[in-house]
């Protein structure tokens, strides 16, 4: 039956294309259904393409680590197309005391998961980048992060999903889910319902109100985050650049352009019927924070920018769980801007979890959707 099968994934972006690219590599059929006419239209091709373990919650960090040491690697390999994957480090930028102390405690935390980071001062970051301002008085550097192609990965994970079998449906907004004898079973879209025996929902911000339909409320806000393309530049660096304040992060593609990402903090969400429009005035006050980082940069020319909107989790970290409540259902959410990078690792132990209900990844109790529940 067409509107049957094993897995129904709600949500095209890259958690759901990965996800659906090694269940099917499990032998699973699957089904993905996504609410916009376009797979990855959120945040999947709307960052800064950062493949970074360095400044994330130590919870985070197991995951993303076995992602970069055994899946990025070998990535555009697997999936037939060029991901553009660079490791060649990662500087998370301070100008003042406040920022450094912001960065020392990133460091000491990543440091006792086990991952090679270090406090820089400003001369050797200069060493390392000569570009950057003077400004600049240290950071944190971690030479095994990198930056890849957010539209390429995710598209090649959606090519690669639909040569194993699995079925993509766009256009097809979710409405809500419904149970059998207390197990998922139906989900139920503007146009028609779907069944599977495991439902995953990884919709992004959009994922609350799914779930709710089910009594399960994920606490998670939608946030709006702006990117930033320049015209082509002469080669500079390699480096994916950050700061203590999260309030620009990028790198030079391989074509010579330089992709950025930020936010003001002051975009409203709910202009322009929801859609990701961006703003001028966002752009000029990214823009502005840039060129204190990044001098050089001063007379390059904006060539396109674009919005999109993240799904930020109340504890800034994913959840990840199947869920006891409702046998079958699993989530895949709240990544709170930081899901590009940790996709793919995501993606194999999301696979594992709904086949084989373990993890490689040990630390996924982390994640799970019930941490937010009052403590009897």
């Amino acid at each position: 039956m067409k509107h049957t099968a094993e897995a129904v994934i709600i949500g095209g972006g890259i958690i759901g294309c990965a996800s659906a690219y090694y269940l099917a590599k499990k032998g699973c059929s699957v089904i993905v259904l996504e609410g916009s006419d376009y797979i990855g239209n959120g945040g999947s091709s709307r960052n800064g393409g950062g493949v970074r373990q360095s400044g994330r919650d130590p919870r985070e960090i197991p995951m993303v680590m076995w992602g970069i040491q055994n899946v990025w690697p070998t990535l555009s390999e697997e999936l037939g197309v060029d991901v553009e994957y660079t490791q060649k480090g990662n500087l998370r930028l301070g100008k003042t005391p406040a920022h450094l102390k912001i960065l020392e405690g990133l460091t000491e935390r990543a440091k006792a998961c086990g991952l090679g980071v270090e406090m820089i001062d400003g001369d050797e970051v200069r060493k390392i980048n000569p570009y950057l301002s003077e400004e600049v008085i240290g950071a944190s550097f971690c030479p095994t992060d990198g930056h890849a192609n957010p539209l390429t990965a995710t598209l090649g994970y959606y090519k690669r999903a639909r040569e194993l079998g699995v079925r993509f449906i766009t256009g097809e907004k979710v409405l809500k889910l419904l149970t059998v004898k207390g197990k998922i079973r139906k989900v139920v879209t503007e146009n028609n319902t779907y069944e599977g025996e495991k439902v995953l929902v990884a919709a992004g911000y959009e994922s609350r109100k799914i779930t709710e339909s089910v009594g399960i409320d994920i606490p998670m806000q939608k946030v709006k985050l702006t990117c930033l393309v320049t015209e082509a530049q002469p080669f500079m660096f390699e480096q994916m650049l950050g700061t203590a304040e999260a309030d620009f992060y990028g790198h030079q593609s391989s074509h010579g352009s330089f992709v950025f990402g930020g936010s003001t903090g002051l975009e409203p969400c709910e202009k322009d019927n929801g859609h990701g429009i961006s703003q001028s005035g966002s752009a000029s006050c990214i823009c502005r924070g840039i060129m204190k980082y990044f001098p050089a940069l001063k007379d390059a020319k904006i060539v396109r920018e674009w919005s999109g909107f993240i799904d930020e989790c109340a504890d800034k970290v994913p959840v990840i769980s199947p869920v006891e409540e409702v046998p079958g259902l699993y989530l895949a959410c709240g990544f709170t801007g930081h899901g590009f990078g940790i996709a793919p690792g995501a993606g194999v132990n999301i696979a594992e979890m709904m086949t084989e209900g373990n993890f490689t990844v040990d630390n996924m109790k982390d994640f799970r959707y019930d941490r937010f529940k009052a403590k009897i």
